[in-house]
């Protein structure tokens, strides 16, 4: 298992209705170990393996439900 972690900082996260549409979406994918949301900062953390889904994929689904992302960094975890 190869381990990475991904923060994303996106605009229009509005409430616990929003964090938790995040979460729920963003859990969904294969190999998703942990998804944080923070409405006040507008990041979310997202810790996932990598043999089952790529960052590109986290990125579309965040895109798909009218979230702009407006940074992303990457850490990738050496086990």
């Amino acid at each position: 298992m190869s381990k990475a972690s991904i923060y994303f900082t996106v605009d229009k996260v509005n409430g616990k209705h929003d964090v938790k549409e995040l979460k729920r979406e963003l859990d969904t994918f294969p190999g998703v170990i942990s998804v944080s949301v923070n409405d006040t900062t507008e990041s979310i953390a997202v810790d996932y393996d990598t043999t089952g889904v790529e960052q590109e994929q986290l990125q579309k689904r965040i895109e798909k439900l009218g979230y702009g992302i407006i940074d992303t960094r990457f850490e990738n975890h050496i086990m």
